[in-house]
């Protein structure tokens, strides 16, 4: 289960780039929508990061995973947006906190397989040693 999310955007990122491919779509993203496609990127990551961490905590729910990508997205957009109207990089206020919870999720999911990993190892030394 929880390798679902890792499944799901291995399989979009490999769909889009045959979609590209055949459909000639240029690979280049006009300056005014960088920062939203950056944001979006960000959140979305941070969804899938988080979605393993909860699967990997058995806390894991459909509801919730797809609510935090939407309204993250929307809130990181807001921001985006916002601070174009007023002249004020309010986007770097998103890419931070979204930054911090990615590198967060992501610490978290790897000391858990490490501590698995290490786990077994030990579990494997005992039952060849007795």
């Amino acid at each position: 289960m929880t390798l679902l999310p890792v499944i799901g955007t291995i399989a979009g990122f490999i769909f889009g780039m045959i979609l590209f491919s055949h459909l000639n779509i240029p690979w280049e993203v006009a300056n005014t929508y960088a920062t939203y496609l950056s944001l979006a990127t960000l959140a979305g990551l941070d969804t899938i990061l988080g979605g393993i961490r909860a699967g990997i905590e058995g806390r894991f729910q459909d509801d919730i995973f797809v609510s935090g990508f939407v309204l993250n997205t929307l809130l990181a957009a807001g921001l985006a947006w916002l601070g174009d109207k007023i002249g004020v990089d309010l986007f770097l206020a998103a890419v931070v906190a979204l930054g911090t919870r990615v590198f967060l999720n992501l610490s978290l999911i790897r000391r858990y397989y490490l501590t698995k990993y290490a786990l077994r190892k030990k579990k494997d030394t005992q039952t060849s040693n007795s």
